[in-house]
């Protein structure tokens, strides 16, 4: 697959109803209520993953991403797919939760693993000075700083990482990919 440097930015428009829960829900679970953790780099698990039942409102996130990725995915804009899907192709999406607590950052990485056909972020909480994501599309770099309720889609190829957290808070994120079902 090749990168392309197309970067969508959109708004989920229930953001203000589903952060401040989900954010709180998040800091209530254990260690014990995660199925699976990857990515041990600095010290921290860059993924976390888990149910959707267990965070409020992602399940209806998660459908918001599916309808703008289906949109983007069957009009042509992602040049890095031989050909558009069907308007009507069902698509599935899998996510992790990225937690960034003051001081760390996020590695280097694509997300072209299996037969994704696009990538995504949602930002949950942001604070200022909490690091810009980086895109990597040599000999360029694309710098987007987060915001919540921000939602960037790209395509899985496209290398990227978040700079140190220097703020005195939790950054917190949802990634998911998505594919055919």
């Amino acid at each position: 697959m090749q990168a392309s440097s197309l970067i969508i930015a959109c708004h989920y428009p229930r953001s203000e109803a589903i952060n401040g829960p989900l954010e709180r829900a998040f800091t209530e679970l254990g260690d014990g209520d995660f199925d699976r953790r990857s990515h041990f780099i600095g010290g921290r698990f860059e993924n976390l993953y888990l149910k959707a039942e267990r965070l409020p409102g992602l399940s209806d996130l998660l459908s918001f991403g599916l309808e703008q990725a289906r949109a983007l995915l069957s009009s042509g804009r992602a040049d890095w797919l031989d050909e558009p899907i069907r308007a009507d192709q069902p698509l599935r999406a899998g996510f992790w939760v990225n937690a960034m607590q003051p001081g760390q950052s996020t590695s280097r990485h694509s997300h072209e693993e299996h037969d994704e056909l696009l990538s995504g972020v949602y930002y949950v909480s942001a604070p200022a000075d909490s690091g810009d994501i980086l895109f990597h599309d040599a000999p360029f770099e694309t710098r987007l700083q987060p915001q919540p309720g921000l939602m960037l889609l790209f395509s899985p190829a496209l290398e990227h990482s978040v700079e140190i957290n220097r703020s005195n808070r939790q950054r917190l994120s949802i990634a998911f990919n998505i594919g055919p079902n």
